[in-house]
């Protein structure tokens, strides 16, 4: 089975690739959704948490904006998160590729936005979705409800995007239409197809 890895900064356009694979009925693990699961009402994450960060459980759910003032701009605290985190999405990742190769697909997709800076993967190949920061910044302007300076200070603590791009065995360039987009897409897929 190939495992790809799929990486991008925020806002480069994730979501559109990871579409693109399940529509071809390839499966996607998208830690994002698997971190939001680990800290929803009852998630295994909850307890650790609030005991690292006091007062970001309400009511045995999480404070959201609570966590994100504890540790935006403040790196020993993030990592101090990423050491409660990582490793429980880790252990998702894992069972979700068993499951898959269970499943006899020919490929499945790791749809990981620190995928270079948590590393230690057996990748066939890595996908690097990229677009021009005026249209990253853009895209996550409209999605999300951050300030511009919440929004730099994710794109500041995450790996430049030349670095990724750098590092990527393949870059779909989402920043040109998404028709372009979905051309590149359709290629990498036909490669990973029996």
């Amino acid at each position: 089975m190939k495992v790809i890895g799929l990486t991008g900064g925020i806002g480069m356009g994730k979501s559109t690739a990871a579409a693109a694979f399940k529509r071809a009925r390839i499966p996607v693990f998208d830690a994002d959704a698997t971190v939001h699961k680990l800290q929803s009402p009852g998630g295994r994450a909850l307890k650790p948490i609030e005991a690292a960060f006091p007062g970001t459980i309400v009511n045995g759910a999480l404070d959201r904006a609570a966590l994100r003032a504890a540790v935006l701009g403040k790196p020993e605290a993030l990592t101090k998160l990423e050491r409660i985190l990582h490793p429980m999405v880790r252990e998702e990742e894992r069972a979700f590729l068993a499951r898959a190769r269970r499943a006899a697909k020919p490929a499945a997709v790791l749809d990981i936005p620190l995928l270079f800076e948590t590393g230690g993967r057996k990748l066939s190949f890595s996908v690097v979705v990229s677009a021009p920061r005026t249209v990253q910044v853009h895209r996550v302007r409209m999605r999300r409800k951050m300030s511009d300076k919440d929004i730099e200070n994710v794109i500041a603590r995450q790996m430049p995007d030349a670095e990724k791009r750098r590092r990527a065995d393949i870059v779909v360039r989402t920043g040109l239409s998404r028709h372009y987009t979905q051309l590149a897409m359709r290629r990498i897929i036909r490669s990973v197809r029996p």
